[in-house]
């Protein structure tokens, strides 16, 4: 339990990051960022398995590209979950959906680390 706040406060932290830095995303606060965060990680362990077997043809055509396609519908799903977070448009989900994956990788691996 202890490891999954430490994991969620992490990529709420990610998520505040790349509202911040990226002119398409916004968030209200750092709470908001904490309900995406929670949304997100909700969204891929229920809906991101069934999305990634019903769409095996066309990952395996795209050699995996279709799986960032994938990761851009479950965010764009949290900005219609959450309220008091916004994205300009699908680019600007996939552009965040990338650079939340490549801090959360950073931070998974400060966080292993320990």
């Amino acid at each position: 339990m202890n490891n999954f706040i430490i994991r969620l406060l992490l990529s709420a932290i990610a998520v505040f990051i790349c509202a911040t830095v990226l002119p398409g995303a916004h968030v209200d606060s750092f709470l908001i960022a904490i309900v995406v965060a929670g949304v997100l990680a909700v969204l891929n362990v229920l809906i991101k398995p069934l999305l990634v077997i019903l769409t095996i043809p066309i990952t395996i055509v795209t050699l995996g590209l279709f799986l960032l396609v994938i990761n851009t519908i479950l965010v764009m799903s949290a900005n219609w979950l959450v309220p008091g977070f916004s994205l300009d448009g699908f680019w600007w989900a996939l552009i965040f959906s990338v650079l939340l994956s490549i801090i959360n990788s950073v931070f998974g691996g400060l966080n292993k680390s320990r």
